[in-house]
Order: C-alpha cells, then structure tokens, then sequence
C-alpha cells in the first residue's frame, strides 16, 4: 500500500492550507461572534454572511466539492485516499468543511443521491446541493428505541396510491435547524413483516411537505450548534410521490451502508485535523505560560502526553489511510473492518488530546476564547453519531473471531475454479 500523495493531491494541500490561513483562521472568532450577533437580534439560525462569502471565494480557488468520487456532475472528484489529508486539513475548524461544500450531512446525502436516486430527484436536489444552493438532512435515529441496532427504527412508510405516507419521530437530524434546508432523506419502514434487513426503505422528502414539525434544536454540552444545530423532528401524515423511493422498498440498508462507510471515514479525517489543531494549541500554550518558575512546556508530564498523542495521531491517521485505500481499491464492504476500527480509535483520539489541550489552556480551555471546547463537544458527539463505539467493537470482534473459526472437516470444500 502507498499513501504518498500524488502531485494533483500535493497542490491541492498547498492551496487548501493556503486558503485557511488566509481566510479561515482570521475568521474563526468573527464566525462565533456573527452567530451571536445574529442571535442576539433574534434568529441566530441565519446563515452567516462569513461563510458564504468564502463560499464564492472557495468556488474560485477551484476548492470545492472535493469529497465526492469522480462523476459526470463532479469531474473534479477524488477517491476517498486523495480526499483525506484535504478533508483533514478542513477539519482543523468546526465550520470551514461548508465553505468548501464538504460538510455533512450534505456529503452523505449527495453521495447517496448521487448513487441512488433516479435522475428527475438528482436534477431537483442533487445539483443545487451541488452548487451549494441548498443544505439538506439525513433522518433515521429515533428517541424511542435504540437506533444504534437500526432493525429497530419504527417509523413507517405506507403506500397509498401514487403516494407514500410517512409517520414518524426522529432525533438528533443534524442540518436541520439551518433555514437553508429544502429536503430530507428519511429513513423508515416498508414492510414490517419482511425480513429484519429488508424492513427498511429510504425516501426523499421536501422541507416544505405538509406535516413536517421541528419541535426543537438539541444542545451539545450547552452549544446550540447555531446556525447548523441538531433537531427533534416530527413526521406526520407526510405525503410524497412514490417516485421519491429511492431503489425500491427494502432497499434502507443496503443504502445505509453505501451511504455511512463515506460518512464515517469523512468524520474520521476531520477528527485527525481537531486532534492535530489541539496538540499545536497545546504546545503553543505550553511555550508561553510560565509556573513555578520555568515554562509549563519544560514539565517531564507534559513531554510524556506530547509524545503519547504525537504517536496516536500518527497511528490514526495511517489505518484512516488504509482505510480509504481499501474503500478505493476493493470497496466499502470488504474495508468494513477498517472502517470501523477508524470509527472507534478517530473520536476517542480527538477527545483525549483535546482533554489534554484544555488541561493545559488552565480556566481558558473551558471557556470560548479558545475553539478547544467547541471541538470537545463536536467530537464527543462523534462516538455516538453513525454508530456508538460499543457496535462498532462487536462488528471488529465478530469479525476477527470469524476468521480464526475453525470448519468441521467435513464443511471444507475444495475451490471452484474455471472449467470444474
């Protein structure tokens, strides 16, 4: 396996660090400070004229929709390997993965668009998700049951004619407080008496669909995550057209696991970027503060936490690469092992080194004058989004004990080759 980067992926680094520490870095307080402004006039969920004045900047600078595979809508498309130390490098500030339209859940759903849905959904909410127009939500946990087994999920999608009716209570539907948000994909059953993996069918639904009600935003360790945010949504008697299916009924699964495999490696690589943004925070405030006497940065406890996260950092990063190469070179089904063991060691990697960066910010890592306990709180989020780390350990568990299973001699079968 080679990870060096390729000559298009090594200019693409250059213009992308250069784009954020032009015109990132310089805004991030600004970012916060707008979000407050506006919410202090009363409707902190509007858009912020920072972020979308990068946008057309980005655009410019050829720096946009680099997440999605190379497609006739994206010829400017890469592979999941050559994504990643680009998705890292936005990853370093909460905000920046939208100024280049790569952040979710409008990835995971144009990806799913993009593979799944017939070419009149395509043209209607995939281009102008593409060109940024629009932002859009992905609704499939619920606060009823445990959506981390998703055969638990109880919402229903009930034909009725040339219509689909939907039902249903969700949580936690991130992208859905932003007023940008023109469409759901929505995640429920089909047929509750098929079988537990064929239950399950994802549909399109317009924002704007009668019955649709956002009871709430839903706070993280006390941040709104304005103008973004989290919601509890209720769908009822929600109709739409029984072209807005996607695949066909019982297909919910097996597009959940095109879908979240991309997801997940996405939230992975910005996860490396947080947790190498909180080691370079870390040792900048280590230099500088001064404590009994001599800097903080000369105390052995801290060389013993730096060396620790530089080597998990590092570590993570290259089974995240893996990763990607196996997603490029032999699918997401047969990377589904590595996929999940980034899903469990990214987010516990980020939580601990910025653990340690507060630690070492004193009563400032806390509070907002750093971005240190916003990138908490996203982070922790994240070993629970897309599956919490307990699910993700029993699939690797299962999975390794599977290959050191041993058959009855009997239950051996020679090879079927050509010709046999």
């Amino acid at each position: 396996m080679n990870f060096d980067y390729s000559p298009k992926v090594k200019a693409l680094q250059s213009r992308l660090l250069a784009f954020m520490q032009e015109h990132i870095y310089p805004n991030e307080l600004a970012f916060y400070k707008e979000v407050e402004t506006n919410r202090a006039q009363g409707n902190a969920w509007l858009p912020t004229k920072i972020v979308e004045r990068l946008k057309t900047q980005a655009q410019a600078a050829g720096l946009w929709n680099l997440f999605l595979p190379f497609s006739e809508r994206v010829p400017q498309g890469l592979s999941n390997l050559e994504y990643a130390p680009l998705c890292e490098i936005m990853g370093r500030v909460a905000w920046a993965p939208e100024v280049f339209n790569c952040s979710a859940p409008d990835t995971g759903n144009m990806e799913t668009l993009e593979r799944y849905a017939a070419e009149d959904l395509k043209q209607q909410w995939l281009d102008p998700l593409l060109r940024g127009e629009i932002r859009s939500a992905f609704a499939m946990t619920e606060p009823a049951v445990a959506s981390s087994d998703a055969t638990n999920i109880q919402s229903r999608i009930e034909c009725d004619g040339n219509h689909y009716v939907i039902n249903g209570h969700k949580w936690w539907i991130s992208g859905a407080g932003d007023p940008r948000c023109q469409v759901y994909i929505f995640m429920g059953k089909t047929n509750p008496e098929a079988a537990p993996h064929e239950q399950q069918s994802m549909i399109v639904i317009p924002a704007n669909t009668p019955g649709i009600t956002v009871i709430r935003p839903l706070p993280v360790f006390g941040f709104d995550d304005a103008p973004h945010g989290h919601c509890e949504i209720l769908f009822k008697n929600v109709r739409v057209p029984v072209e807005n299916i996607l695949l066909g009924e019982g297909r919910g699964f097996e597009i959940a696991q095109g879908r979240l495999g991309p997801g997940r490696i996405h939230h992975c690589m910005r996860l490396i970027g947080v947790a190498e943004r909180a080691l370079e925070l870390m040792c900048l405030r280590l230099n500088e503060r001064v404590a009994f006497g001599k800097p903080l940065s000369s105390q052995s406890v801290w060389h013993e936490r730096i060396a620790q996260a530089r080597c998990r950092i590092d570590q993570a990063r290259l089974l995240t690469l893996k990763a990607a190469y196996m997603m490029d070179t032999v699918g997401n089904k047969s990377a589904k092992t590595e996929i999940a063991m980034i899903k469990v060691i990214a987010p516990q990697l980020a939580c601990d080194v910025l653990d340690l960066a507060i630690q070492a910010h004193g009563g400032g890592g806390v509070s907002n004058d750093f971005p240190l306990a916003l990138l908490y709180a996203h982070s922790r989020t994240l070993r629970l989004a897309d599956g919490p780390d307990e699910v993700h350990r029993q699939a690797i568990a299962k999975l390794e004990l599977a290959r050191h299973m041993k058959l009855p001699t009997d239950a051996i079968q020679m090879p079927i080759t050509r010709g046999s």
